[in-house]
């Protein structure tokens, strides 16, 4: 039994990598959570979530003021009881961003500890499918970004191996938007994938009208055409296109996964870790995906999402979306299109703390 002897949180602010901007918002900085958990015998486990700006204080003062205390004097191996422990605690705040976002944090911890002790890395103690997992890159893809740059983007993904590449949709004119994507398709070349992010900003009869103009493209996915809530409309717009539709990154609990599925709402998976409520219930998601033939393609977070996406069998495409440089001592290892699991005992993540320290704001 490895008890949990000390638990601490802080927050620190990171400057986004690249300027970022989609049909809703501008991404500014990464307010990132971090969990430490300490073990009587002396392992210490470190997990993390996120946001994207706001928030960041609010999900510290949760597991401050409630969450942090409840793990002391817990086995660390029993990962799941702490879970539900510590989410069910929660009581009234369940289910939403704030509590998910926290319990990631200490989740992500608990694997770390389970990963240093057994020695194991993160994409074995899931599983074990793959050793890697295929990208897309998404950095060239903003909306700000004129079609002359996507093209460019675009092709210097191809150059590098890459299969896929994201780029946002948006513009007030749909057939900007078509515009833009077919110069991209006519650059690339048939056999890449393009995949589109619209950030939730249709009704669905715009998402059907747009889906039906952007069919010649010859889209991988859409994704996030409408609001996360609307789980029967995004129903209703699978059945009106061709086009694969991905949801994932706005939804904050495994059950809301099941409706989809169960719903046949959407053909791509996108769970994020940190939004999910941590490696725990992403592990479900994605194992419930797989039952309904369901590929994942996780959001964000591709330092830990390399490793899960590539320990499951219908693990598919990770987002290449580098935000954790100024933290870290290395990067993710990249090979012809290819990201490769972290050997790594733990979550792999070689976190720079000297860096780490002088970014705490709270």
């Amino acid at each position: 039994m490895a008890k949990i002897s000390a638990a601490r949180a802080y927050l620190i602010d990171i400057p986004v990598e690249t300027p970022r901007t989609d049909a809703v918002q501008a991404f500014l900085k990464q307010e990132t959570i971090f969990v430490h958990l300490t073990t009587e015998d002396g392992v210490e486990g470190v997990g993390y979530s996120y946001t994207i700006g706001t928030g960041g204080t609010a999900i510290l003062a949760l597991l401050r003021d409630y969450l942090l205390e409840k793990v002391i004097g817990m086995d660390a191996d029993r990962i799941d009881h702490i879970w539900n422990t510590v989410y069910y605690s929660t009581r009234a705040t369940t289910t939403g961003a704030i509590t998910s976002a926290a319990v990631a944090a200490i989740d992500t911890a608990l694997w770390d500890l389970r990963g240093k002790n057994s020695g194991l890395p993160l994409w074995k103690m899931v599983g074990g499918s793959n050793d890697r997992v295929t990208l897309y890159d998404t950095e060239g893809g903003w909306l700000h970004i004129s079609a002359e740059e996507l093209v460019r983007g675009a092709v210097e993904s191809k150059k590098k191996g890459w299969p896929g590449v994201k780029l946002k949709i948006g513009k007030p004119d749909p057939l900007e938007d078509l515009d833009r994507l077919m110069a991209v398709r006519e650059a690339v070349g048939p056999e890449m994938a393009i995949m589109v992010d619209a950030n939730q900003f249709m009704t669905l009869a715009e998402s059907i009208k747009r889906a039906r103009i952007l069919e010649p493209v010859g889209l991988f996915w859409l994704e996030e055409p409408m609001p996360a809530d609307y789980v029967a409309e995004h129903a209703q717009l699978v059945k009106a296109t061709t086009i694969p539709i991905a949801v994932g990154e706005s939804m904050y609990s495994a059950a809301q996964f099941q409706q989809y599925l169960h719903q046949g709402a959407a053909g791509i998976i996108q769970v994020d870790v940190g939004r999910v409520g941590g490696i725990t219930p992403w592990l479900k998601v994605a194992h419930l995906a797989e039952t309904y033939n369901v590929s994942v393609c996780p959001h964000f977070l591709m330092e830990l999402h390399v490793s899960l996406s590539a320990g499951v069998a219908n693990g598919h495409f990770v987002e290449h979306i580098p935000q954790l440089t100024a933290v870290t001592t290395s990067r993710v290892t990249i090979d012809n299109g290819y990201a490769l699991a972290p050997e790594a005992p733990g979550l792999g993540i070689p976190w720079d703390f000297e860096a780490i320290e002088r970014l705490v704001v709270a």
